[in-house]
């Protein structure tokens, strides 16, 4: 079910195939950044939640400007596995990865928790809301009553939807919910779905692009709840335990990629189509536009995750029952290594 969540959430921002990479991270207690004893650069592997995209592109322009190699580290990025980027970071099959806040609370909240940690904050702002063809009317959630929408069946999901809706007066039990994947939003809306729950900066772009005239309702805006962290980078707890130097000097890397990125909007795009040419070059460009404002905001710096909002969207997880067992203050990340 979290695979299945997971790849659903990102249809919004990710439309292409899901590709896994035989790559493998190395594991080792070095406690030095930069250079090793040899004078070897330091390898460090990232993988990815999906195929590139431009929640990615701080990472290739790191890559790409050489502030990895500046920072004494050669860092592979590689596709995730069938079974996931997190499933590979908890298992030291790489020492960094990405996945997103809500997804994270089941590896978070279980019996065994998985030994990952939220490090830094993709994004400062979720991004994602509801998205329908202007005629349905649907202008605010509560008139997502007697409209179809497409569901992963995820528990958390409906919950969210259940809760926006009822907050603007609208009955929940008269959503028609379709199970289904929708991984082209433009043909499901001229299909028989009326909503589809997106990442703006990927589907809601493709939308502008189609021409489509449309209503979006961001989370965000209808309950600050939702305003969850979406996606964050994750570390291997062992790893950074006994590399914190290292780690430090990875999101310190990182976080310059994304400064620039914000800044430099199109060449950061030219990055990005460099790494991956398969990409469509218009969606990129007006892609990253749209999030180059959307890494840094309106945050002090790139990275940061304001504890008060990461820990007002696990209480309502623990309050709805929605997690195995609840989630205590704090759970799931840190500020420790973002210099």
């Amino acid at each position: 079910m979290k695979k299945r969540l997971i790849a659903v959430l990102l249809s919004a921002c990710m439309v292409f195939s899901l590709c896994a990479c035989g790559n493998t991270a190395s594991n080792d207690s070095s406690e030095t950044s930069g250079k090793e004893g040899s004078g070897k650069l330091k390898k460090v592997t990232m993988v990815l939640d999906w195929t590139p995209n431009t929640n990615h592109t701080g990472l290739y322009v790191a890559q790409e400007k050489g502030y990895f190699k500046d920072a004494g580290l050669d860092v592979s990025i590689i596709q995730p596995p069938d079974n996931g980027a997190t499933d590979l970071v908890a298992s030291g099959g790489a020492e960094f990865g990405i996945d997103f806040q809500d997804t994270l609370a089941a590896a978070f909240s279980s019996d065994s928790p998985l030994p990952i940690t939220a490090v830094a904050a993709v994004l400062q702002h979720n991004t994602s809301g509801l998205i329908s063809l202007k005629k349905k009317g649907i202008d605010s959630p509560g008139k997502l009553a007697g409209h179809s929408y497409a569901t992963w069946d995820s528990p958390i999901e409906q919950a969210t939807l259940k809760t926006v809706i009822e907050q603007d007066g609208g009955d929940f039990k008269k959503v028609k919910l379709i199970s289904t994947y929708v991984e082209d939003i433009v043909a499901a809306l001229h299909a028989d779905i009326d909503c589809v729950w997106i990442y703006y900066g990927w589907d809601g772009i493709k939308c502008e692009m189609e021409g489509l005239s449309t209503n979006f309702l961001k989370f965000a805006d209808m309950d600050p709840t939702f305003d969850y962290y979406s996606p964050v980078i994750i570390g291997n707890n062992d790893y950074m335990k006994k590399n914190p130097d290292v780690t430090k000097a990875f999101l310190s890397a990182v976080k310059k990629g994304y400064e620039f990125a914000a800044d430099n909007a199109d060449e950061a795009a030219d990055i990005l189509l460099k790494n991956a040419p398969e990409l469509d070059e218009k969606l990129v460009k007006k892609s990253q536009e749209y999030l180059s404002t959307q890494y840094v905001a309106d945050a002090d710096q790139w990275g940061s995750i304001d504890s008060d909002r990461w820990n007002a969207f696990y209480q309502w997880l623990n309050k709805n029952k929605l997690v195995d067992n609840d989630l205590e203050e704090n759970a799931g990340f840190t500020m420790e290594y973002l210099q």
